[in-house]
């Protein structure tokens, strides 16, 4: 048996249970999120939200997906039905091929390249086409002026994102997760993370994580009192719960990378204690719930407000880091804490 898994045929059966079990972990974490996000939006608001189907409401978002599932798919007459179906479809695909270069554990990765972060990266700015276009298939006004904004907005915020993580490479000396998460690995516990040294970043970080997924603030392309949804209106049933369940994906692929980039991965906050993969989970667990509550409490940003964010503010203040940074690594400023060049060379 070992010997036939060390045959191609062994070795796809291999990829293929590891690509299964990171969907199956992906998808099954989506219910969760849905419910949590309901239930933390309804305690601020202080209702009780889904507590009907299943226990304490648990099962609400399976029967909501299977009423998506079951529903009719409306394509509007004068809309192009092939870029209309693509559009949902591209977005969720791309959502989740980019966890394959996610690590939960040392180790446990799909594929463990060098340029994990280069990938990454790639494959986020694809996900605005996705919605590009849904918007112009539609063959409607609304939809298309909501793409346009979705479009903008994704793209100025995917700079300083990048900047972002440019400070972090330079410091681990790699773009590899695995290499970054062990840069973070010092005997101070939760003080040796990049949080410290990196720490005005992972508030630019996280705002420019609900930019670029859409979340309130700053969710302008769907903001139904502006573009009746934006560039989802013309969509129903299964489609717009890909679309939806892409924006979730997406939402929680950025929770993981808050935590391989600033909060140690799955290292354990104290020396001492074991690390593994349930500290990993908690901790996106963690910068999930940091979403909702903003989704709750803040007021949603104007369009030009919101743009001016990203380009005046967050793009110089990042390029500015990004300066510091290399400075800082180059000669060894703060004891070290910005060149940790013993891990990726």
């Amino acid at each position: 048996m070992a010997d036939f898994f060390n045959t191609p045929g062994g070795i796809a059966i291999i990829i293929l249970a590891q690509v299964l079990a990171v969907v199956a972990f992906v998808m099954i974490s989506l219910l969760f999120l849905v419910y949590g996000d309901r239930k933390i939006w309804a305690a601020v608001q202080m209702r009780r939200g889904p507590n009907v189907v299943g226990a304490y409401g648990l099962l609400q978002s399976v029967a909501d997906a299977l009423k998506y599932v079951v529903k009719e798919v409306v394509i509007p007459a004068g809309a192009d039905r092939t870029v209309f179906i693509l559009a949902p479809l591209t977005s969720f695909v791309l959502a989740m091929i980019a966890w394959a270069v996610i690590p939960f554990n040392d180790g446990w990765v799909l594929s463990d390249i060098n340029v994990a972060i280069l990938y990454v990266f790639a494959v986020s700015s694809l996900e605005v086409y996705g919605v590009i276009m849904g918007g112009w298939a539609s063959n409607s006004k609304y939809p298309f002026l909501g793409s346009l904004r979705s479009a903008a907005q994704m793209i100025s915020y995917e700079v300083s994102i990048g900047l972002i993580i440019i400070g972090v490479i330079i410091s681990t000396g790699s773009m590899n997760f695995g290499h970054i998460v062990e840069a973070q690995d010092g005997r101070f516990g939760f003080f040796s993370w990049y949080w410290l040294p990196h720490f005005p970043m992972v508030f630019l970080f996280f705002i420019s994580a609900l930019a670029e997924t859409n979340r309130p603030p700053f969710d302008l392309p769907e903001a139904e009192s502006e573009l009746v949804a934006g560039y989802q209106v013309e969509y129903s049933a299964t489609p717009f719960l890909l679309f939806m369940a892409g924006e979730y994906i997406a939402i929680f692929l950025m929770c993981a990378l808050t935590t391989l980039l600033f909060f140690g991965g799955w290292l354990s906050p104290i020396p001492g204690l074991p690390d593994g993969v349930l500290w990993m989970v908690a901790k996106m667990a963690f910068f999930f719930f940091l979403f909702a509550m903003v989704k709750a409490i803040t007021p949603r940003y104007r369009y030009d407000q919101l743009m001016r964010l990203g380009w005046k503010v967050f793009l110089p203040f990042s390029l500015a880091w990004v300066v510091f940074v290399a400075f800082a690594a180059k000669f060894d400023w703060f004891w070290g804490a910005f060149a940790r060049w013993s891990v990726g060379g």
